[in-house]
């Protein structure tokens, strides 16, 4: 039996490895558009996965092609991001 292990990533990893800003980040978390994962009890530092990377590439995906946050909200609602990114998925109906 094979296990697949992903990778935990904080904050500033997360931009880093995304190209968004902390500060993008943030607001993407006050909106709803990213979770984290779980905190650390001693430090509270929030963790991602690599969900939350797939997440953050279809959302600059949409911003590209001029979708706006409001929209990108109603294709992802619950947090899914669709097999291969945005690009599997012509935009809001």
């Amino acid at each position: 039996m094979t296990e697949t292990v992903q990778s935990i990533y904080l904050l500033k990893d997360l931009a880093r490895l995304s190209g968004h800003s902390v500060h993008t980040l943030k607001f993407y978390l006050r909106q709803g558009l990213i979770r984290e994962i779980g905190r650390s009890p001693s430090t509270r530092f929030r963790y991602f996965d690599d969900s939350t990377l797939d997440r953050l590439s279809a959302i600059r995906a949409w911003r590209r092609q001029g979708r706006s946050l409001a929209e990108i909200e109603r294709v992802l609602p619950n947090g899914a991001v669709p097999a291969g990114g945005a690009e599997t998925r012509s935009g809001p109906t």
